[in-house]
């Protein structure tokens, strides 16, 4: 999904980094304790969890197309803490650090908690705590996570700030003792980052944000309750370390949703500045106070405590400067236009929510919309498009197959999941496995899965004159048979309409008859004292013909993405839907045809006259029509329309641009646009092609990225 900008985030990393350098070098040390203290030890312990907290949002999420990201986020830190080890080598040697005994046990406890330098730590501590949040999250939901991450935080609390009550406690005191054979602090990678990555995940996963002036006053509230902590803690002597403190947490929260509140073009030299700063300034500190030895300049650089933070962060700026300019001079040069791919599918999320309440708004009071994303949600990518509805609070969906079920599990997405076909019996292992629900395709089928042991949910398929799946409506014998077998949990019961977008005369007498002999069905089980589960007849055309129909749920497929069937189809609700994909390609290259030359396989088109001719790397190979071929159909480029000539090939095709002379390599075409009506929309594209929206957008390949905007 495409990452909004968080200017914020990314602006606050320089401060960030800047009171990271005062905790090591006390810059008010010289003026006063106290001012000192409340800096160093108060204000700037929001700078690491902050930056754990950035790289969570990013990183940390429930909904997880797969572990790319965190795999990318632990191979880079481990790649700089590895360079930072051997950078720090010489001043690790000037120091001693490898005459001390005994050396390799102490070394591998530095490398897996404390770091070989003091700074370091923060390294491994972000590895381990990025894994352990993944895996929470992933297991336990936010909820658990948060629970298990702040438990582990509460037992590091007492190793830290707290240590001077547990180690009044026999118990506790062992405890302990224990733990700092292993690590030094308990502020490392099990017991303090693993709650700052969990609340990171958990802010960029919920879509609603607290209002810049409520995280305002909560960060400024949850600050001064931190403060007064700290100072009473510190008054008494209980701290052993001072780098975990209760409201910490909410401090953390409420500050990271405001910065979120300020968005803009992303800061990438920022974050490079920031990161260099961190790594490098202990390194500055030792070279400043060189410095100040040779110049006999000690007494300002090194005594004045406020000169020597400026030094230090002032050549540390250099540093970081300098390897900005050195990563933007050594960046690979990119073809301009190609970020996106030859060719991608673009869906307008803020389009789908839209589209959402606006059916919502139509079905009647108590009715739930049942999201049908199978065929990889029409096209629309059913990663981007579950999770984006997962989110918004849409808690049921259907599906055709039990690996798009399964699927969707595995993206993190919640609530019930409803398989609209045929599953294997030898996989109700897998149904229960990923909390599924099965459609009972027959009485056979239903008695088949019965005898496999092991409850699973499932709705009634019922045939009311489809005359596809289902068990015949008149068989009252086999739907009581089935609501009767004890390892099935009859959780639904529906049926489908095979002609609810006809107006024609004898197809809505037909449609209103299965609705009624669906509803017959209903009577007769409740006057038989039958409990009757949730129930569904509409699709999208259902709905939007026979909005008065009282149902449980609205299985919403075609209609959920903004689209009719065919253009000249005309419903009984005239519903404001936006469509939400364009199918959009890039021009690889623009070539000039002479008079008599011809494009393409078997030579379909023959120029004319001399013709510009712009190819697209997009052919039916990305489920592209191949009867759009030869001037049937056309693409949009700068707004203009370009005929395809010659016939579409597998991976591309070839279109007219010579009246649109400023026509450039890297232009995009659009060949489906998010548009109600005109030459490009998808049910006018269908149509052209002899088919219907529905087959258009779920022939679209997998080969396509899916390109998320807001």
């Amino acid at each position: 999904m495409k990452h909004k900008s968080y200017s914020g985030v990314d602006l606050f990393r320089l401060p960030a980094a800047l009171l990271i350098i005062a905790i090591h070098t006390s810059p008010l040390a010289s003026f006063s304790k106290t001012g000192d203290f409340i800096l160093t030890r108060v204000m700037a312990r929001v700078a690491v969890p902050f930056f754990l907290m950035t790289s969570a949002f990013f990183v940390i999420s429930r909904y997880a197309k797969n572990r790319d990201r965190l795999a990318a986020f632990v191979k880079k830190t481990a790649v700089i803490y590895a360079a930072a080890i051997i950078f720090y080598v010489p001043v690790n040697i000037y120091s001693g650090y490898f005459r001390e005994q005994p050396f390799l046990p102490g070394m591998i406890k530095d490398l897996v908690f404390d770091g070989t330098f003091y700074h370091l730590w923060y390294l491994p501590a972000s590895i381990m705590g990025a894994l352990a949040a993944w895996y929470l999250v992933r297991k336990l939901d936010y909820p658990g996570a948060v629970a298990v991450a702040a438990l582990l935080y509460l037992i590091g609390l007492f190793g830290d700030s707290y240590y001077g009550i547990a180690q009044k406690v026999p118990v506790f005191r062992d405890f302990y003792r224990q733990i700092f054979l292993v690590s030094d602090y308990t502020r490392n990678g099990i017991f303090f980052a693993p709650v700052f990555f969990v609340l990171g995940g958990m802010i960029a996963d919920r879509r609603q944000r607290l209002s810049g002036r409520t995280s305002l006053i909560g960060f400024g509230v949850s600050f001064a309750l931190m403060l007064t902590e700290a100072v009473t803690l510190h008054t008494f002597g209980l701290q052993r370390h001072d780098s975990m403190y209760v409201f910490l947490l909410p401090s953390m929260y409420f500050l990271f949703q405001f910065l979120l509140c300020f968005s803009g073009r992303r800061r990438e030299r920022v974050k490079t500045l920031a990161l260099v700063m961190y790594l490098v300034h202990p390194m500055m500190i030792v070279a400043v106070r060189l410095a100040a030895k040779m110049l006999s300049m000690q007494s300002l650089l090194v005594e004045n405590s406020m000169v020597h933070y400026l030094a230090v962060c002032a050549a540390s700026l250099l540093i970081g400067a300098a390897a900005v300019r050195f990563a933007e001079k050594s960046k690979t040069k990119t073809i301009p236009g190609t970020a996106a791919g030859r060719a991608f599918v673009e869906v307008d999320l803020n389009s789908l929510e839209h589209n959402v309440s606006v059916l919502e708004k139509i079905m009647p009071s108590g009715c739930r919309l049942m999201a049908v994303v199978k065929a990889n949600a029409y096209g629309h990518g059913a990663y981007e498009t579950a999770v984006h509805l997962d989110r918004i609070g849409v808690r049921a969906y259907a599906v055709a197959t039990i690996d798009e079920g399964i699927c969707l599990r595995k993206y993190g997405v919640r609530g019930e999941i409803l398989i609209l076909g045929y599953t294997d019996i030898g996989r109700a292992a897998e149904i229960r496995k990923y909390n599924l629900t099965q459609t009972l395709v027959d009485f056979a089928y239903a008695d088949a899965l019965n005898r496999r042991g092991g409850t699973i949910k499932a709705h009634l398929k019922i045939d009311t004159g489809m005359h596809r799946l289902g068990v015949d409506w008149e068989d009252f014998a086999a739907v009581k048979a089935v609501f009767a077998m004890r390892h099935l949990k009859i959780c639904g019961m529906y049926t489908h309409l095979c002609c609810p977008e006809s107006q024609k005369p004898d197809d809505i007498l037909y449609t209103k008859r299965q609705i009624d002999r669906f509803y017959k069905l209903l009577g007769r089980m409740e006057r038989e004292g039958m409990k009757i589960p949730a129930v569904h007849v509409q699709s999208s055309y259902g709905l939007l013909n026979y909005p008065q129909l009282k149902c449980d749920y609205v299985r919403a497929g075609i209609a959920l993405y903004g689209c009719l069937c065919a253009p000249h189809d005309r419903t009984v609700v005239k519903a404001d839907l936006r469509p939400v994909l364009s199918l959009k390609s890039r021009v690889a290259l623009i070539r000039t045809v002479k008079a008599g030359d011809s494009v393409g396989y078997d030579r379909r088109f023959t120029a004319e006259g001399e013709r510009r001719i712009a190819i697209l790397p997009i052919g039916y190979g990305d489920g592209l029509p191949r009867n759009l071929s030869c001037g049937n159909g056309s693409v949009r480029i700068r707004q203009r329309c370009a005929p395809i000539v010659g016939l579409i090939c597998m991976d591309q095709l070839a279109v007219d641009v010579t009246k649109i002379t400023e026509v450039a390599v890297g232009d995009v075409a659009t060949l489906i646009a998010d548009e109600r009506d005109g030459a490009w929309s998808a049910p006018n594209v269908a149509a052209r092609s002899l088919s219907i929206s529905n087959e258009l957008l779920c022939r679209l390949g997998e080969r396509l990225p899916v390109v998320a905007k807001w």
